[in-house]
């Protein structure tokens, strides 16, 4: 077991906990970052990216996160491969937590970027046709299905945005919703509309998964939301894009939450209710959830615990002069 000390202390290594790490490294704070299960958060399977600033081309989400790693490791942050297991934030500054690896982590101050997570359905036959027909990321699992029938579930950006990958594939990719319009942004809206490969079947859900003959995805099973007729859909594969959760499980008990599971913070700030722990990125945003979002609430996270370091080092300076 090792025990790693540094003054700024990071839990995810997505847009917004590489970016705290970038102006935290300029601020001298030699930070730490521990990656977690997934390095680079969501767009490390995010392929086409054409919304982040900077960039007149489209950009690969891959790419651009292994250039804020290295942006980040230059100007002196260390990267770590393990993930945090526990935490332990109730004593104050400096924090501890401990890595899956058995290592412990101390931070004068800690940056939450866990990010957020796929939601599934939670309907039959899902978990087990899960890796076998049923998935929650087109760009990692759409090669399987080429050539072959597909659908998506949902009618956000991210539904959509899979819908449209997907036809890289498959000439043959259905769009399943459960209301009768969608919630994407009009531009991704009107490019599902105009693509012959995209079929749309409105105000359905899946109520389950069935399995063919050879164990993977054979039909998904439908319900009219608006009848309640029952039918069924034959796919090879059925990609869930019906949003994220926020994943905070680790801090549950320690720090406070929305109802939905964000971690709260003072409005218009990344600071939690702890001196010293900030969260930024999608773990504490439920509005925006971007990436340029959630990089810049890195940097707010990095300036904050910049100048929450200062005041206490000046604050024991001045104690130490008094007494």
């Amino acid at each position: 077991m090792t025990t790693h000390k540094t003054r700024m202390l990071i839990i995810g290594s997505g847009p917004a906990g590489l970016s705290a790490a970038i102006y935290g490294a300029r601020a001298g704070m030699e930070p730490i970052v521990v990656q977690g299960i997934q390095p680079g958060g969501q767009l490390t399977i995010t392929t086409d990216v054409e919304n982040y600033p900077g960039f007149a081309d489209v950009i690969q989400g891959p790419w651009l996160m292994e250039q804020m790693t290295k942006q980040a490791e230059h100007v002196g942050t260390r990267m770590v491969w393990d993930t945090i297991t526990e935490v332990d934030l109730a004593n104050g500054s400096p924090f501890t937590a401990k890595g899956d690896s058995g290592d412990l982590y101390v931070g004068d101050v800690v940056v939450i970027a866990t990010g957020a997570a796929a939601k599934w359905l939670g309907v039959a036959g899902e978990a087990e046709l899960g890796g076998k027909g049923v998935s929650a990321c087109a760009t990692c699992d759409g090669f399987f299905y080429r050539g072959k029938k597909v659908a998506v579930i949902g009618g956000g950006n991210t539904a959509v945005e899979e819908a449209l990958y997907l036809t890289n594939h498959s000439n043959d990719v259905t769009l399943i919703h459960r209301r009768d319009s969608l919630r994407s942004e009009k531009i991704l809206q009107d490019r599902l509309f105009a693509n012959e490969k995209i079929s749309t079947l409105w105000n359905k859900e899946v109520v389950r998964f069935v399995a063919a003959e050879n164990g993977t995805l054979g039909h998904v099973e439908l319900r009219d939301t608006v009848t309640g007729e029952t039918s069924t859909l034959a796919v090879d594969g059925a990609f869930v894009a019906i949003g994220h959760a926020p994943s905070t499980e680790l801090f549950a008990g320690k720090l406070e939450t929305d109802a939905s599971g964000y971690l709260q913070v003072e409005p218009g700030t990344p600071k939690t209710a702890i001196p010293g722990v900030f969260a930024c990125g999608d773990v504490m945003d439920h509005t925006y959830r971007q990436a340029v979002t959630a990089a810049g609430t890195g940097c707010m996270a990095a300036l904050d615990a910049e100048r929450f370091l200062a005041e206490r080092d000046f604050a024991a300076k001045v104690a130490v002069a008094v007494d």
